[in-house]
């Protein structure tokens, strides 16, 4: 008779592709990995909940050079087309400034949700959730009259996160590196490596990205002398921790929203990330200003759900979506959810119609062992004391 195999691994080959950190972060018994972007992508190196504490109270690096694939765009309308790209009016995006920002289809869909470095008047990184938008994007300038050069550069980031990243990027780079800005980036050399950095993150705790050019030859080179600079400090490889993404309010693209989900459903309706009278057009901008006018018919929520303690999120406890039921009919479904230690609580997020969305609505919850009792709740779990410490529940001040 057949069983389940309840953790059936993963297989190594050569058709997944390897980030340039792989072989570093493979010496510290990655425990489990997933597929992001086409990348092996490390989840957890044996405890999730060991990580999250380490990440609130230390420092972490995080191998990302897989899951964050950049898109570079270049060429003289390098700008107009980056824009054509997003809701966001990236006339107000300086130099030197990152943005979050919504990637959106024709009919308003999420498809992306990157981080967007400019570098230039008319260079642009699109720092990527995991979905193909060098095709997209590649698909868009064609035939579009627009000179760009649309390309995958051989650029890797990790993530130094938690509040000692200051004294281990002080250490790497000295004290300077202390003034960039929330949400900005600058250049940098460290022992003949070539690196953008950003005080950027998805932690919801002080971080930085380090983004390597040449990473295919400085990769494993990078890890180790970040590592060597982070003895000091007991930084720990981890990865990115859901448990304290999932407090913030931070949420991950192909879970809490797809190209199925738009901006306004998903709470991130705002004005500047969805700038429907800039003056420039932008795919998707009919769709999402009839989305506005005509309101939405759900909406993602916070909820905290009974029952027994759930996992980590990133360690296999969560296989499917969680049915939402009221009054015994299925009417949405939680997307992410863990337990927080800190809060001694099940909280994730929920897509439901938003005439159930508001704050204290009781629900029910399918568990796969039981069907539980849920509350809609405030999606942001734990706001941050200093929010120009921490990334934010919508990546960046307005």
């Amino acid at each position: 008779m057949s069983q389940v195999n309840p953790n059936p691994g993963i297989l190594l080959y050569t058709r997944v592709k390897k980030s340039p950190f792989y072989y570093g972060s493979r010496r510290h018994g990655v425990a489990l990995y997933s597929v992001y972007n086409h990348h092996y992508h490390p989840r957890h190196y044996g405890d999730p909940f060991a990580e999250y504490w380490q990440l609130l109270e230390g420092v972490t690096l995080w191998d990302v050079g897989g899951a964050e694939r950049q898109v570079e765009i270049t060429g003289p309308d390098a700008f107009a087309f980056t824009n054509l790209l997003t809701p966001r009016n990236l006339a107000r995006c300086e130099v030197g400034q990152c943005k979050y920002a919504f990637i959106t289809s024709a009919e308003g869909g999420i498809i992306n949700d990157p981080v967007l470095l400019r570098l230039g008047e008319n260079h642009f990184w699109l720092s990527l959730a995991d979905t193909d938008v060098l095709l997209w994007a590649k698909g868009v300038a064609y035939q579009s009259g627009l000179e760009v050069e649309i390309t995958e550069p051989d650029v890797g980031p990790i993530q130094i996160q938690g509040p000692k990243s200051r004294q281990v990027m002080t250490d790497l780079f000295g004290p300077h590196i202390l003034e960039l800005g929330y949400y900005r980036l600058a250049r940098r050399e460290l022992d003949g490596m070539q690196l953008v950095i950003s005080r950027t993150g998805y932690s919801g705790e002080l971080g930085y990205e380090l983004y390597l050019l040449n990473a295919s030859r400085d990769g494993l080179r990078l890890w180790d002398t970040v590592l060597e600079a982070g003895r000091p400090h007991d930084l720990s490889p981890t990865g990115p921790c859901h448990i304290r993404r999932i407090e913030a309010g931070i949420l991950a693209h192909g879970c809490d929203m797809t190209i199925s989900e738009n901006p306004y459903e998903v709470g991130y309706g705002y004005r500047w990330m969805v700038e429907l009278d800039q003056d420039q057009d932008f795919i998707g901008r009919q769709a999402l200003r009839t989305i506005r006018d005509h309101g939405v018919g759900r909406k993602l929520v916070g909820v905290e759900i009974g029952g027994e303690r759930l996992g980590a999120y990133s360690d296999g406890s969560m296989p499917d979506f969680f049915p939402v039921l009221r009054g015994g009919t299925t009417i949405g479904q939680v997307t992410s959810a863990c337990y927080s230690p800190r809060l001694d609580k099940n909280i994730g997020y929920a897509m439901i119609p938003v005439e159930h969305s508001e704050n204290g609505t009781d629900l029910t919850v399918q568990r796969p062992e039981e069907a539980v009792q849920a509350v809609v709740v405030d999606r942001v779990f734990v706001k941050p004391e200093k929010a120009e410490q921490h990334v934010s529940s919508t990546g960046e001040p307005s």
